[in-house]
């Protein structure tokens, strides 16, 4: 964290090279108003530890109020370049005490609520100096800027650092107000939830103080023993001063444990976020009678600016400043980029990604439908049975330390730092009584721990984590959600996860604030498993359970955020779950000898606790787990029962540990494709790839509950529509007992549907959950009285666990149930995927190999069917272009094929080879290789022709083509190959490929060929739709986009025309192209069986395309993802030059993608990608550019790499260009706009 660097915001910095030959120092021109002063601190900041000379000598030339130049001396090359981007860097910085709340802060926004804070306290073995206390606490505020920051309800950010002056008159205003309440919110129309009102109301009747003499104040607090101190922290007239201009040390005495939690109370109300105070300390001298005596100094924190981990780094860093403390102004913090304002700025991007909400709001119903039925907790002991418990049974079980207070971790660190094991965001105004550490607390209930050998914690956050493809985080919800679902005796277990954001983000690592936030999760248990297997069976919803947001953090992102009212209104109404499981990081808690003051953190009223609190940490290599209860009777919770769950926690913690490697016998293997299809980088969500659609258009009525039912019976039947992937190194498949369709209604108005089923196809599925199959309804409004439009249904499903085959053949199934009355007869399929994939495993692969041996492509096959056009600038995504061959043609093409005993299939691969044959340029004969799709079904298991699943596979086929020969002898080849292959079809090509050719990028073929009618869906079952006012009407398949940039598919439609639909990356090839290669494959299919005979040869073929030319390919090779350089946008003019974008330390490339259409300049864009260092950028930079301007930008934080690059340049005899540098904000479009507004005042020419 640093300060802030100047008054105002919209600064940017130039960073201009000197003249030829560039040895000259270079100029830094500041844009934008900069105070002396702060230029100043970030010299200081920068030289803080640093070797002497690292920063050069410089003056600053003023041209104006927001014009400056700050001109360096005695430059010394590298270190010099690196100096001058750094300080760019922090120049341009926005200020760090302008922050966004994150949504746990926004949570304490409550009506009426007051204010709430949190206190620990540490016993010094010596007497504490006060200056050196309070010069330690300034140091701290300093290296944390956002807690002398004011609170901004309106605006839902900390801003600014309060003055004495205005916390004056702030103080004044509240003092008016006293009583009336702290902290309100009310409803924006975007959503958030500003808050209004006055700062924290200091009642009189709060602490009464009077002033001595001696300029120090005794009061007394609710009745306790006296307590004396200095003016600050007792009474409301100290609210007058704030920020910086307030002692943010308190001093005392105290005789009892009573007096000290007053005095602590004292100061918590002090506290005022409004003003700017969110931290203070009391340094308290022991005065008690008798025992041991030991000075304390407790630590105040308004709730808005710490959760547990914070009070990690706050202890940390007020120990190493009293360590270090002297009469020397306090080092300032070394500088480190803060990614909260990135963090939040994601997080409400996230609030209204789709797939986020439609998770959330899945969740909250299934836990609103589940805590209708919620049963109490039930015991169920060793030789015991099922019941309630008395609330005051205490039973203590072996190995466990029963606590009455919150759980103290035998490690030696207290569990319940956060919130004292409540609800964090749910505080008391009405400070409790402080009571020794360990002493009983009624509201608290008991508490116990037990911790786990390191040998067991190692195979289960270990070993059993990456077996199932969870993290440690996610194992352990499970393995709770387990003993829950025991302990209750229920299989659908909701509870609530609390974790820490800052582990997954490096920008948060010592970020001071509220960031923990709750999430809820719920989960349904396989019955009939063994703990291993439902734990496996679990994998895939423990993975999701968090959405897409680290730790569940985009719950709270729609609870405040979403752009709809009703999903938030939702979600910040729903009801707490009876657990509340915390998930501790390394190294979150502070140790044992840090002591949590009673009384503070309290909870709110009106906000409900959790029964049940639990917590669980790894440290010193073991496995801690906590559990803490309130008294409930209605819950049923009690100390037997918490100790009841604590044996299970243990006993299943144990048993996974020693089954960490055991076979699962529910899981069965994965077949190659299906591993290939999951383990790819390019099968996940958002990539739109493998997913393919089946539309068709329902007529007739439709009910929606029989539409429902009928699909609940298929996936009830079919095992493959209730399998999902465990995850892991060598994945495996798991068949779910129950599983509800994915069913969505909605109206589409229009008639552009391409924008639905792209949406559609980019939501993608996770895998690891069951349910690889959805359907969306698109009704239109109602357009006569009396007539029922046509609905139009998407079908969607991925192509890891279903193909075209198995989706016509689950469309019949549907229609049987739906006709049926919405209940399919019999019972569940076999064969089944898990059949198959024994059958695969049984097979010989040598005889394949051996074939495919004969047959490999050699190096030199060509395998496009196009023209390399080197790398080009391309729109990214999928296109697709659609051709079809009316009925007439369709016959007239087979019975020509039929002529040479050929089908159609071999004629379009001909026609694929001919075109790829063309494109090589080849004279003479030469090879060349594609793939083609079979259907997988040509195997002697019994039944499969009837069975969905993922058969379709693809082959090579390499065939040589010979302009002289006939067209006749290259199809009668193609027939025989495919005839060999008949046998072998279930084969992946990965299996078949030469040793040392596995992977990506390995396989010769660059295009693939799929011909296939699959059964028709209603055949023989349109007289019984007819009956009920039905018909269906199929428009066909919507292709997957191939893992290979080009598919040509084939297929008949219902009227007995050939449909051909090509799909191609349009990275690869543009849509003109495309299409031209469409309709030349359309073109020979037409025009050969109106004149080709036996005799005519592929030269004469080659005849029929003269005049057309060859489609152009951009270089595949050129343009992958190992290059340092991505374009962003063309050029609009000739030798108008290059941008090159930086992206800043941790930035994605991506981070620049709202700048093209806020930048009109003619520049070419170019995206230096993640992880480039400098000595490759240079080169990269300056063989792309060949000599044209060139010009370094991009946000706050990429000066320093920007200027070594220009640098490096420099020394490679380059001209260095100039480097542009726009202030970071956590908004991505005025981010954008910033840049853009600094790239074109930097290229327009003066005048």
């Amino acid at each position: 964290m640093t300060v802030s660097r100047s008054s105002r915001e919209a600064t940017f910095a130039v960073v201009a090279p000197g003249p030829a030959p560039h040895t000259a120092p270079w100029d830094l021109e500041l844009r934008g108003p900069l105070d002396p002063a702060a230029l100043e601190h970030v010299l200081g900041e920068l030289t803080a530890g640093e070797p002497a000379g690292t920063v050069p000598r410089h003056r600053l030339l003023r041209h104006g109020p927001d014009h400056h130049t700050l001109r360096f001396t005695a430059p010394r090359e590298a270190a010099a370049a690196t100096a001058v981007g750094r300080i760019a860097d922090l120049l341009t910085e926005p200020r760090p005490a302008d922050q966004p709340l994150a949504p746990a802060q926004y949570a304490l926004l409550t009506p009426a609520a007051g204010h709430g804070y949190e206190a620990v306290f540490i016993e010094a073995a010596a007497a504490l100096d006060a200056a050196a206390v309070r010069q330690a606490l300034h140091a701290v505020l300093t290296a944390h800027p956002q807690l002398r920051s004011r609170l901004d309800p309106a605006g839902g950010r900390l801003t600014g650092q309060a003055t004495a002056a205005d916390g004056a008159a702030d103080g004044a205003r509240a003092a008016d107000g006293a009583g009336a309440g702290a902290l309100t919110r009310s409803e924006a129309a975007d959503g958030s939830r500003p808050a209004t009102g006055t700062a924290e109301g200091y009642g009189a009747g709060a602490a009464t103080g009077a002033a001595n003499g001696d300029g120090t104040a005794t009061g007394t607090a609710d009745g306790h023993d006296p307590v004396t101190g200095t003016a600050e922290g007792f009474g409301a007239g100290t609210a007058a001063a704030a920020g910086d201009g307030q002692d943010p040390l308190v001093e005392g005495e105290f005789s009892d444990e009573a007096g000290f939690a007053a005095a602590v109370a004292s100061v918590g109300r002090t506290l005022d976020a409004c003003l700017g105070v969110q931290l203070r300390a009391l340094l308290a001298r022991d005065r008690r009678p008798a025992g041991p005596r030991a000075d304390r100094l407790a630590v105040v924190v308004h709730e808005l600016a710490v959760d547990a981990a914070s009070w990690q780094i706050l202890l940390d860093d007020l120990a190493a400043a009293l360590g270090t403390a002297a009469p020397a102004v306090p080092a300032r913090a070394r500088y480190a980029p803060d990614g909260l304002a990135d963090w939040v700025s994601g997080l409400r991007e996230l609030a209204r990604d789709p797939a986020e909400v439609r998770h959330w709001t899945s969740v909250a119903g299934r836990r609103s439908r589940a805590l209708g039925s919620r049963p109490s907790a039930r015991l169920t002991r060793p030789g015991g049975r099922a019941g309630i418990a008395s609330a005051d049974t205490q039973d203590t079980a072996p190995g466990k330390i029963l606590h009455t207070g919150p759980a103290q971790d035998p490690g030696g660190q207290n569990f319940a730092q956060d919130g004292g094991g409540q609800d964090p965001g749910a505080r008391d105004p009405a400070q409790g009584v402080a009571q020794d550490p360990g002493a009983r607390d009624p509201g608290q209930g008991c508490a116990l721990s037990f911790p786990l050998d390191e040998d067991v914690t190692e195979r289960i956050t270990q070993g059993l984590a990456q077996r199932l493809a969870l993290t440690a985080g996610q194992l352990l919800t499970g393995v709770f959600a387990l003993a829950l679902a025991r302990w209750q005796g229920v299989d659908d277990i909701s509870l609530d996860v609390r974790s820490d954001p800052r582990p997954g983000h490096q920008g948060l690592r010592r970020h001071v604030g509220r960031l923990t936030d709750l999430h809820p999760v719920h989960l349904t248990l396989e019955p009939g498993l063994d703990p291993l297997g439902q734990l496996a069976a679990l994998a895939g919803p423990l993975a999701a359970a968090a959405g897409h947001a680290t730790d569940g953090a985009g719950f709270g992102a729609c609870r405040e955020w979403s752009p709809d009212p009703l999903l938030r209104a939702t979600l910040r109404e729903l009801a707490p779950a009876q657990v509340c499981l915390h998930l501790h990081a390394p190294g979150e808690l502070p140790p044992g000898s840090v002591h949590r003051v009673r009384g503070s953190a309290q909870h709110r009223p009106g906000r409900p606790a959790h029964p049940l609190q639990a917590h669980a940490r790894i440290a010193g290599g073991r496995l801690h787990i906590g559990l803490e209860r309130v008294h409930d009777r209605t819950e049923g919770i009690t100390a037997t029962s918490v100790a009841a769950l604590a044996d299970l926690l243990r006993d299943l913690l144990t048993q996974l540990a020693d089954a960490c490697t055991a076979p699962i016998p529910s899981l069965f293997k994965a077949t190659p494709q299906q591993a290939a299809l999951f383990t790819g980088g390019d099968a996940r969500p958002g990539t739109g790839r493998h997913v393919e659609q089946l539309v068709w258009v329902w007529h007739g009525p439709l009910d929606p509950e029989r539409f429902t039912a009928a699909w609940q019976s298929v996936f009830d039947c079919e095992a493959v529509l209730r399998t999902a992937f465990t995850g892991g190194p060598e994945p495996q498949l798991m068949v779910h007992s129950r599983v509800t369709p994915d069913i969505t209604r909605r109206i589409h108005h229009g008639d552009d549907w391409q924008p639905l089923l792209e949406r559609d196809r980019l939501r993608g599925f996770d895998l690891r959950c069951p349910g690889a199959l959805r359907l969306t309804l698109l009704e239109t409004e109602h357009t006569a009285p009396g007539a029922t439009p046509p609905t139009r249904i998407v079908l969607t499903y991925h192509r890891a666990l279903l193909d075209t085959w198995s989706a016509h053949i689950l469309l019949r199934e549907f229609y049987r149930a739906y006709l049926a009355g919405g209940t399919l007869p019999g019972g569940e399929r076999r064969p089944d995927l898990r059949d198959y994939t024994a059958w695969i495993a049984a097979q010989d692969l040598e005889p394949v190999r051996a074939l495919w041996a004969r047959s490999a492509p050699p190096d030199t096959a060509a395998s496009i069917p196009g023209r390399p056009a080197g790398k080009a600038a391309r729109p990214a995504g999928v296109g697709r272009a659609r051709l079809r061959l009316d009925p007439a043609e369709t016959i007239r093409l087979a019975r020509w094929a039929g002529l040479w005993g050929i089908a159609e299939s071999s004629a379009l691969q001909a026609v694929w080879a001919i075109l790829i044959h063309r494109a090589s340029d080849a004279a003479g004969p030469a090879p060349v290789c594609f793939a083609v799709s079979v259907p997988g079904r040509a195997i002697p298991l019994d039944g499969v022709a009837r069975m969905p699943g993922p058969l379709r596979n693809a082959l090579p086929v390499t065939v040589e083509v010979d302009p002289a020969g006939t067209l006749t002898d290259l199809m009668g080849r193609l027939r025989d190959h495919a005839l060999d292959m008949a046998a072998y079809e279930w084969v992946p090509a990965d299996r078949i490929r030469a040793r040392g050719r596995h992977g990506p990028g390995t396989d010769p073929a660059d295009t693939v060929i799929v011909f296939e009618d699959p059964p028709h869906p209603v055949e023989g079952l349109e007289d019984e739709l007819a009956a009920q006012g039905i018909r269906a009407e199929f428009s066909g398949t919507v292709p997957a986009r191939s893992v290979l940039p080009i598919g040509l598919l084939a297929h008949h439609d219902n009227a007995g025309g050939l449909v051909l639909t090509g799909v191609h990356d349009r990275d690869v090839l543009d849509e003109e192209a495309a299409a031209e290669l469409l309709v030349q494959s359309a073109l020979l299919l037409r025009e050969l069986p109106l004149w080709a005979a036996e005799s005519t040869t592929v030269a004469e073929v080659l005849n029929l395309l003269q005049g057309r030319a060859v489609p152009r390919m951009a270089d595949t090779a050129a343009a992958g993802p190992d290059t340092a350089l991505v374009t962003l946008r063309t050029a609009g003019q000739q030798q108008a030059g290059t941008i090159c974008l930086v992206p800043p330390p941790g930035a994605a490339a991506t981070c620049y993608d709202l700048l093209p259409p806020s930048y009109a300049g003619p520049q070419e864009l170019l995206v230096l990608t993640g992880g480039t260092a400098a000595e490759d950028a240079g080169p990269a930079l300056a063989a792309r550019t060949a000599g044209r301007p060139l010009l370094l930008a991009g946000f706050s934080g990429a000066g320093a790499l920007a200027c070594d690059i220009a640098r490096r340049i420099a020394a490679d005899g380059g001209r260095p260009p100039r480097v542009v540098l726009a202030g970071a904000t956590e908004d991505e479009r005025a981010r954008a706009l910033a840049l853009a507004r600094a790239l074109q005042d930097t290229t327009t020419p003066a005048g």
